[in-house]
């Protein structure tokens, strides 16, 4: 029997279980959209920018755990979902994105020409980098095969997009359903563990004073995140949470050290600048988490780094003791399985652990309220308290994403999303879209900035037009506040493009707000803040709350460059964020002593 290719590419889709599909149609992608609306198993999201689908994809992917599908035009439409893709691949999320392109006869490898066709370019070439797999298929045949095939490699070991190119005659060519490639399902790889690393990390956990996990989204993508409390009381061990796994277990497990990093909390630093034992799992150890001189990392410590990619785990070269390239799941199960138990030896560490963490609360004198200016962290403190028990939030770049990270607590059946790996702005919007639909249209707080809102500003109608409740909250700083505090750092107070005076604006997003036909609501005051805030969250479907902050505001504690006495100019330990603290307190700190670095910005 005759079949159309994009008939059974729909087709395909339903046996895969992908159950959305986001993209905007075009020439390139039309008889795949086509064959997806007649079959009707899977739902068409169509957004207003490409970016936006294949940012979409990633939040729908983290909370529903199945493979979404984003469908390309050619041209600009390809062009424009290379972003989301390339975020998707940092942040190891797999997703299926099937790319149209120009007539199968211009896409050969012969072909010379700068352009194929009318829109046609190898985008392929041009997202083999990004991706875990990327194929032009020419032979209708083979279409099911690749496709299936991808999907394979999306999901296997650390997860990432894939890329296949359909030309649209492949799309459209009718050929009997019989020469269609059969294809073997392949269970996905994974590394063996080794036994003798696990005990010898299981050694080293046993014996150390002051040891520390660092767990990460790694963990989560294996399916493990619901062992975490299992594994800490048996242990009996601190834990550190990545950024991208701060959800994982609630904020106030007696166990949980906090979020370190560049931007983390100072009694999460001090924990992990202290420790003896370090072993991270799921988490790769970029330079927000470790700082810029892996030197002076957990310093006094050895570090054992659990990774499912090779290249990861190792590449922190000799600083690292063991490089186990594991499962992260395999490896907690390990851990499970052991003899070890909570030592009393470590509770004098335990206990250190909360006193750091009752010394230096996440909010502290430096986020005081500034010219009748309410603070953005304690904010996240207030607004925590309205969020409810199974609350997702999606955060954007900026005032979102830090303090958010920073300062917002999060209970047991709570999820808190981002993009932790390109950090491109413009994601809140399209990553609450997505975490919606993977979950049943639900209700979804979308933690955003006026100049992130400005990235994607067109996907409130794809909100208004599926009404998805989502409380989309946006922080008005006048502009791009990180960067302007990048310009003061270097050029003193000259700023360049990223305020109204300098050359960028934003509009009254109010105004915005009663064009797409929905409520909104401003907070200035705390008055405002205890007003608004029960409004929002009771409203029932989308709305938008501005949240006015100083245009100046400061993001701390962080890591940045301080001065010696000398005038020279000094970047700092880990532990000694900004504001500084004064001598007496660091020393009292630090009970692997004070860096020589921070003695000089002091005497």
């Amino acid at each position: 029997m005759n079949v159309k290719v994009a008939d059974k590419i729909a087709e395909l889709l339903e046996t895969l279980d992908i159950r959305h599909v986001f993209g905007i149609i075009g020439a390139g992608n039309v008889h795949i959209f086509e064959a997806i609306a007649n079959r009707g198993f899977s739902e068409l999201i169509c957004v207003h920018h490409e970016q936006a689908a294949t940012m979409a994809m990633q939040t729908y992917y983290r909370l529903h755990g199945k493979l979404p599908a984003v469908l390309l035009t050619t041209g600009g439409g390809s062009t424009n979902g290379v972003t989301g893709v390339v975020s998707a691949y940092f942040d190891s999320v797999p997703a299926l994105i099937i790319a149209g392109n120009e007539n199968s006869k211009f896409t050969t490898p012969e072909n010379p020409l700068r352009i194929w066709g009318v829109q046609g370019y190898d985008s392929v070439h041009m997202i083999e980098k990004t991706t875990k797999y990327s194929v032009r298929v020419t032979d209708p045949t083979r279409t099911l095969t690749e496709l299936q095939k991808a999907r394979d490699i999306a999901i296997a070991g650390r997860g990432g997009p894939v890329w296949v190119e359909i030309p649209m005659n492949v799309q459209a060519a009718v050929i009997d359903e019989k020469t269609f490639a059969p294809y073997q399902e392949k269970p996905p790889a994974k590394p063996k563990l080794d036994k003798a690393q696990l005990d010898s990390a299981i050694e080293a956990l046993r014996t150390a004073k002051r040891p520390l996990l660092w767990l990460g989204n790694g963990v989560r993508m294996t399916g493990a995140e619901e062992k975490i409390p299992a594994l800490l009381e048996k242990l009996g061990v601190p834990a550190l949470l990545s950024w991208a796994g701060a959800d994982m277990v609630d904020s106030s497990h007696p166990l949980v050290a906090g979020r370190a990093g560049v931007y983390g909390q100072r009694s999460a630093n001090f924990i992990l600048q202290n420790c003896d034992y370090l072993l991270t799992i799921g988490t790769r150890l970029a330079i927000p988490q470790i700082g810029y001189d892996i030197s002076e990392f957990a310093r006094g410590a050895r570090l054992d780094v659990v990774d499912i990619e090779a290249a990861e785990a190792k590449k922190h070269g000799s600083r690292v003791t063991q490089a186990i390239v594991a499962d992260a799941g395999d490896f907690i199960d390990g851990l499970l399985a052991s003899s070890l138990q909570t030592s009393p030896v470590q509770e004098p560490w335990r206990k250190q652990c909360n006193t750091y963490k009752t010394k230096y609360p996440w909010i502290g004198p430096e986020h005081s309220d500034k010219d009748g200016f309410i603070n953005s962290y304690p904010f996240m403190t207030v607004l925590s308290e309205y969020l409810k028990d199974d609350a997702i939030v999606v955060t954007d770049m900026g005032t979102a994403l830090l303090c958010g990270h920073q300062a917002l607590p999060i209970k047991k059946n709570q999820r808190l999303l981002t993009s932790t790996g390109l950090g491109e702005m413009g994601y809140g919007l399209p990553g609450a879209i997505g975490a919606s639909f993977a979950n049943n249209k639900s209700e979804i707080i979308c933690l955003n900035c006026d100049g992130g809102m400005m990235m994607n500003l067109q996907e409130m109608q794809t909100m208004v037009h599926h009404n998805l409740p989502i409380k989309l909250f946006v922080f008005n700083n006048d502009g791009y506040l990180m960067i302007k505090h990048t310009q003061k750092s270097l050029f003193g107070k000259k700023y360049v493009g990223t305020d109204k005076k300098s050359g960028v604006s934003c509009p009254d997003f109010s105004k915005l707000a009663t064009a797409f036909d929905l409520p909104s609501y401003q907070i200035r005051t705390w008055d405002d803040a205890r007003e608004m805030l029960p409004k929002v969250m009771a409203y029932n479907g989308a709305v938008v709350c501005e949240v006015f902050m100083h245009p100046e505001q400061l993001f701390v504690p962080k890591l940045g460059l301080s001065a010696a006495l000398d005038g020279t100019l000094i970047s700092p330990p880990l532990e000694d964020l900004s504001p500084p603290l004064p001598l007496a307190d660091m020393e009292e700190a630090m009970i692997v002593g004070v860096h020589p670095k921070s003695r000089a910005m002091r005497q």
